[in-house]
């Protein structure tokens, strides 16, 4: 009553009724929606996020991939560099070596981008098959094509040149193959020990003289001291084998016309001086040659006297064709061709002596007995006295 009268009726607290088992029911499930479209929301924002990032990725490696893996081959990426190339480098051409075989040691050298690319110039240019073993300083990088052209321009080609002149010993020959390769001269000298080494016939008696051929030589870099001694004496037995010269006859041949070379002055007077050695050998007469005996002694032919002639008591120097008859014991050069067929060839003469009368013009006489013999050496001296 007294709430009514005060016009302010006291509030009454009364306690919610608990939920039934069907609203918590409801509530609960309510919840669990939520949660899977939540964690359906993340999973697509997620995959999306992958495939941007991926996206990115693909396009910064396409673009900087060879950066950071250090580039693709030349063989993946260029067919043929554009050229003209440029810095050097030196490249061999071994002897039977195709066209893809040189092609892969010109992409090995970094000279070709491939071997397809010098393959197709190698078979469009019809003078590609005449390409020479050797080694060819060429540029990096070059156009296959250019490549083709450089390696048949001679001038590209790197070796050394080694003229043997004719009438030069063993020694004097390994003095210019020096002078010119650098190859050391006890180097070709103990090549020159082991004929098995530089293919030296049995024929030569196991001596090198006489049996290097005097010519002009392609010495490529990195030779060996045998390679080039080879080169010589392979050019000897071909040449006699193509002159059909008897291989028993071969030691022979080559000791006469050793001889021939170093005594003849002028290449027509050598079959007539070829003659008068056989004629002197024909009838067991020694041959008293000077340049055989100053060979036995080492010196020059101009040094010789009268005493190294002479000799002095037996044994004598197996040289000294003044005291020995017959040929010497080996070559004393090496002769080239001329004296080779001069020798083959004699001409037909009764001479059993000759005597270079001007030392200038090379001049010669020859004669068939002792005293016209003297009468030519005293024009010799005549010539001598006046050109002192």
């Amino acid at each position: 009553m007294s709430d009514l009268f005060l016009g302010a009726p006291q509030q009454e607290h009364h306690e919610a009724p608990p939920p039934s088992r069907r609203s918590r029911r409801d509530t609960q499930e309510q919840r669990a929606q939520q949660r899977k479209h939540k964690r359906r929301r993340s999973v697509v924002v997620l995959l999306l996020a992958l495939v941007l990032v991926g996206g990115a990725g693909f396009v910064v490696w396409s673009v900087f991939g060879d950066l950071f893996s250090g580039g693709g081959s030349a063989e993946e990426t260029v067919e043929d560099f554009p050229g003209p190339g440029s810095g050097e480098v030196q490249v061999t051409v071994a002897q039977g070596d195709t066209g893809g075989a040189i092609g892969q040691t010109l992409v090995d050298a970094g000279v070709v981008a491939t071997v397809n690319a010098f393959t197709s110039a190698y078979a469009a240019n019809p003078a590609a098959t005449g390409i020479q073993p050797g080694t060819y300083a060429l540029q990096l990088e070059m156009k296959a094509s250019d490549a083709v052209n450089a390696l048949l321009d001679q001038a590209n080609r790197v070796s050394n040149r080694v003229t043997i002149p004719e009438g030069y010993t063993a020694s004097q020959i390994y003095q210019r193959v020096y002078e010119v390769t650098g190859i050391p001269v006890e180097d070709l000298e103990a090549a020159a020990a082991d004929p098995a080494a530089i293919g030296l016939p049995a024929e030569a008696g196991g001596n090198v003289e006489g049996w290097l051929f005097p010519m002009t030589y392609e010495v490529e870099p990195g030779s060996s001291a045998a390679s080039v001694l080879a080169q010589m004496v392979g050019r000897t037995t071909t040449l006699l084998t193509e002159k059909g010269v008897a291989q028993d006859q071969w030691e022979t041949v080559l000791n006469k016309a050793s001889i021939v070379e170093r005594e003849g002055k002028l290449d027509e007077d050598r079959a007539k001086m070829a003659r008068a050695i056989q004629n002197r050998l024909d009838i067991g007469m020694n041959l008293q040659i000077d340049a055989i005996n100053a060979y036995g002694l080492g010196i020059p032919g101009t040094e010789l006297t009268t005493a190294d002639t002479n000799g002095a008591q037996p044994p004598y120097d197996p040289y000294n064709s003044y005291k020995i008859a017959g040929l010497p014991p080996t070559p004393i050069a090496n002769p080239g061709e001329v004296s080779i067929d001069a020798v083959l060839n004699p001409a037909d003469g009764p001479w059993l002596y000759w005597a270079t009368i001007n030392l200038d013009t090379g001049e010669t006489r020859f004669a068939e007995t002792y005293p016209e013999h003297q009468e030519n050496v005293d024009l010799l001296r005549e010539w001598q006295a006046a050109n002192q």
